[in-house]
């Protein structure tokens, strides 16, 4: 069987010549004696082995993937120890024992990552990402470099931590399996993106870019988990300063509201929403948010029937920093918003002469990014309200822009407010027309026509 197919119950069907490799010296009698009794028995006796001497079940696994080169049986140890693990996780803190003060738990794994050999890449890397996250804290704080425990060893986390970033980043940029390079890199990357050093570690590498492809609306089961661990990054990374100002200037917000607008995962929507908390005070993202939309998804989402409580509380916070966020927004910024969502309505600032005046170099933005949006409603609304208000601050624009005709003309507009002239709605009808005369025949003559 392909290396890169194996799986940990096919490589633990194999038998290991453990007495071989007592009598070439590369285990000790003792080790032998600890593996025969381990080794192949059911799971309920192995576990009452591992509460009894658990410790010593460790060094064993640790001295042989350091000292047996052969990759069929650290390919098997490795399953032990994965298997060990599945079945109880908090096992990982036996390697964080007393007793192994004295042995570099981590190179042998850190080692195993450089192998060619994608089960032993990925068992070790799953391995220790569990060990390094449960060690030992100090005055409940986990320490990023040396512990007091660790002086001994050779390997310090700081480089345990590093080497493991280098590894997961290699493989989102070019895995070395297929299917699982990226799901398996993400899922260690979730563990490990809780400790500073690791975020630090990660935004050097540029790592951040490699997370926004992945954040889109997911179908099956396997992408769904994957973008849940993927969005989890990306919520750990919204506490790095660093990391949110990387986020700040890609297309992660908006990938965001569209995987939360679209979802029906709890775990996802929850994780999203969380995220989205974090960002609304920094930076320009609170009113992105709003221009995005994301007010009226809240509502839509507030709505649904959610049974975790902290997602509930999460959307009632995200709802008010909202409202905070337009309550701060000027009228131009609550005015683009109206227009990016297509919501067009008779609000004050339509007719407002001071508004026009005050805002009108602010529609030159981005390539005159809202004029084009009016035009595009113009042809694509079926709200006849909503066609009216696009004529009427077209025509507004033609009036308070010294090259408003010319504009509104090279924007190709004309055409289409000419077919909204004969309109059902009387509304519609009304304003088609006063945009039509501001084209043709100037804003005063319009103005005194319109009187």
């Amino acid at each position: 069987m392909d290396q890169s197919e194996l799986t940990t119950e096919n490589v633990l069907k194999r038998d290991i010549p453990w007495e071989t490799y007592m009598s070439t010296k590369l285990i000790t009698g003792t080790c032998l004696q600890l593996l025969r009794r381990y080794d192949k028995k059911p799971e309920s006796y192995r576990a009452t082995l591992l509460d009894d001497d658990g410790p010593a079940y460790i060094r064993v696994f640790v001295n042989i993937l350091r000292d047996i080169a052969k990759e069929e049986t650290l390919e098997y140890v490795l399953a032990l120890i994965d298997e060990m693990l599945a079945a109880n996780p908090k096992r990982a803190r036996l390697f964080h024992d007393k007793s192994l003060a004295s042995e570099d738990t981590y190179e042998p794994f850190l080692k195993s990552l450089r192998k060619n050999n994608w089960f032993i890449q990925e068992k070790s890397c799953k391995i220790l990402s569990l060990i390094v996250s449960v060690r030992p804290t100090q005055n409940g704080i986990i320490a990023n470099g040396e512990s007091s425990q660790s002086k001994s060893k050779s390997t310090s986390i700081d480089d345990v931590l590093k080497g493991l970033v280098e590894w997961l980043c290699a493989q989102l940029r070019n895995p070395s399996h297929p299917s699982r390079g990226v799901p398996s890199s993400i899922s260690c990357l979730s563990t490990l993106l809780k400790e500073p050093v690791v975020r630090s570690s990660f935004v050097q590498a540029d790592g951040v870019k490699l997370l926004i492809p992945m954040i889109s609306p997911a179908s099956t089961q396997q992408s769904i988990q994957l973008l849940y661990e993927t969005c989890l990054c990306v919520w750990l990374l919204s506490y790095y300063e660093p990391a949110v100002e990387y986020l700040a200037t890609s297309r992660t917000l908006p990938r965001l509201v569209e995987v939360v607008k679209s979802s029906t995962k709890e775990k996802v929507v929850r994780v999203v929403v969380l995220t989205l908390k974090n960002l609304l005070s920094k930076g320009t993202f609170g009113p992105q948010m709003v221009e995005l939309g994301l007010p009226q998804i809240v509502q839509s989402l507030k709505a649904q029937a959610w049974s975790d409580e902290d997602l509930l509380e999460a959307l009632n916070q995200l709802e008010e920093g909202l409202k905070d966020n337009i309550k701060k927004m000027s009228s131009f910024d609550k005015y683009k918003q109206e227009v990016l969502l297509g919501h067009l309505d008779w609000s004050p600032m339509h007719k407002d002469p001071i508004f026009w005046r005050e805002n009108i170099s602010n529609f030159e933005e981005n390539d005159f990014q809202i004029l084009r949006v009016l035009i595009t409603i113009l042809d694509t609304s079926g709200d006849p309200r909503a066609l009216a208000v696009a004529c009427y601050d077209l025509s507004q624009f033609i009036q308070h822009h010294s090259s408003g005709r010319l504009i509104v003309n090279d924007l190709k507009a004309k055409e289409r407010v000419m077919k909204l002239m004969n309109h059902e709605n009387t509304e519609v009808t009304k304003n088609a027309l006063l945009c039509i005369q501001r084209l043709f025949l100037g804003a005063k003559y319009a103005s005194f026509l319109q009187a």
